[in-house]
């Protein structure tokens, strides 16, 4: 199949099998570090990285971490919110392979964070990255999933953005 016969509409239990795996992928790693270290505690792995165990109750980068406790259900609603107009995107059909990865990416990670938010009121976090003393805030695999599915978005525009080029040069010549 082509990329321009591509229609997700075909594939969509597939795509939602694929989020739910990630989510599980993303939960059980959490409940890995839960289990394995103690709040606070961290484990030095190489000169620049560190497993830890904290809770962020906040967003990105603790944006709105000390925000009183209503940011905990902003983003819950937020992340189911995304990941049902992403799903009824997909189920409706999108015509790249690429943005359908993507979009399953997205919505595998912010689930995973949301399972979080309503289980224990905050984000498991525990990947540290650091060079001469500065820190990265700690992230986990649900924020990789939705930071790469956002870079495959991008990229997904360009590639479409070359293939409508393609289209109407095809359609004058």
């Amino acid at each position: 199949m082509s990329e321009s016969s591509f229609d997700s509409r075909h594939l969509w239990r597939g795509c939602m099998l694929a989020a739910a795996t990630l989510t599980a992928a993303d939960q059980a790693t959490k409940h890995l570090v839960a289990s394995s270290l103690l709040l606070g505690e961290q484990v030095r792995v190489t000169s620049w990285f560190n497993l830890v165990h904290v809770l962020n109750p906040g967003a990105a980068f603790s944006f709105l971490a000390d925000a009183g406790g209503w940011q905990r259900w902003f983003f819950t609603a937020l992340g189911i919110g995304v990941s049902v107009v992403l799903a009824m995107m997909l189920r409706r059909g999108v015509h790249s392979r690429l943005e359908a990865v993507a979009y399953v990416g997205l919505i595998g990670g912010a689930l995973g964070n949301v399972v979080d938010r309503l289980r224990i009121g905050a984000v498991v976090d525990y990947l540290d990255l650091h060079w001469r003393g500065m820190h990265w805030p700690a992230f986990n695999l649900a924020d990789i999933f939705v930071v790469s599915s956002a870079g495959l978005l991008i990229l997904a525009s360009f590639n479409e953005h070359a293939t409508y080029r393609r289209s109407t040069t095809e359609r004058v010549s």
